[in-house]
């Protein structure tokens, strides 16, 4: 068997802005409506305010109103609630997000759980996950919204599909559980805990790692030809001596790459898969949010 075929999540993520600015554009003309997305960071970490800025200028050139709200570090419990409730209020905003993590002395849960959950496009607040779990219309986690949709553009119909996930977090791998059994597939969970977690992967036609860990599943653990999705992202050492006593890293995914990429059938690569579709799925999210506050059929994206 060859190499597997490249998932491009870069390229698939690009269509898929496009997508939403042209529905965007639709939904300004016919009912002038401007989807607003409003993000929240709290505190000066580097990452995070360059996640954020990234996310407000996809935002802009998708057409939509950015509303960026950026508090000091020291910003109070009252302060933060104060703020998701003006937000919850401002008909201008459809979508919400507070970036993660948030400083130690705020308590993330309580911060999610004011969010109103028709604003709510992370899909963290738990009523999105209750709707999630039982079928309904809701707002869903954008990380495995993206894996989805990269799946679907791959393979086609998921239907009858064994799907293993490698990871039981809230945020990817219960939503992504979730979706996968959606779309019809037989799905099995598997984590830490799980016993000969090698032989539960090589189960899986369609393979899903999210557990954080760099290069855990093996290409030896991969069923020929399986479609696999590496959501991880992890930074580690650069291989060059040299570069690594510079502090260089390089960032590698949770699947052992270049021996993967022998035996699957269709593999994302990291970075370049899944990362892209994050902000692409928040801006479709947010468009869909816009849609529904408005009492309007979303286009499919």
């Amino acid at each position: 068997m060859g190499p597997a075929r490249l998932i491009d999540g870069k390229a698939f993520s690009a269509s898929v802005v496009e997508r939403v600015g042209v529905a965007a554009a639709n939904l300004r003309a016919s009912r002038d409506v401007t989807p607003g997305l409003a993000v929240v960071i709290v505190g000066e970490d580097p990452a995070s305010r360059l996640y954020v800025r990234n996310k407000g200028l996809r935002a802009q050139e998708a057409g939509f109103a950015s509303f960026i709200h950026a508090l000091p570090a020291e910003t109070d419990q009252a302060t933060l609630d104060a703020l998701i409730q003006s937000l919850n209020a401002d008909p201008a905003v459809h979508g919400i997000l507070v970036q993660l993590p948030l400083p130690a002395h705020l308590n993330t849960m309580a911060v999610l759980a004011a969010i109103n959950p028709d604003k709510d496009v992370d899909g963290f607040h738990i009523v999105n996950a209750g709707r999630l779990a039982v079928g309904l219309p809701g707002l869903v986690p954008c990380t495995p919204l993206g894996c989805l949709m990269l799946l679907k553009a791959e393979l086609g119909s998921l239907s009858g599909a064994e799907a293993v996930i490698v990871g039981r977090s809230n945020i990817v791998g219960k939503p992504m559980a979730q979706l996968l059994l959606g779309a019809d597939c037989t799905v099995t969970v598997a984590h830490s805990r799980t016993r000969d977690l090698p032989e539960v992967c090589r189960r899986a036609d369609i393979l899903v790692a999210a557990v954080g860990r760099p290069e855990m599943i093996r290409g030896a653990w991969i069923r020929p030809g399986a479609t696999v999705i590496d959501v991880g992202i992890n930074r580690v050492p650069h291989p060059d001596p040299a570069l690594a006593a510079e502090g260089k890293t390089r960032v590698v995914g949770d699947v052992a790459f270049d021996e993967a990429v022998q035996v699957a059938g269709a593999i994302t690569p990291v970075p370049g898969g899944v990362g892209p579709m994050t902000i692409a799925c928040l801006l479709a999210n947010t468009y869909t949010a816009a849609c529904r506050q408005s009492g309007i059929q979303p286009e499919v994206i």
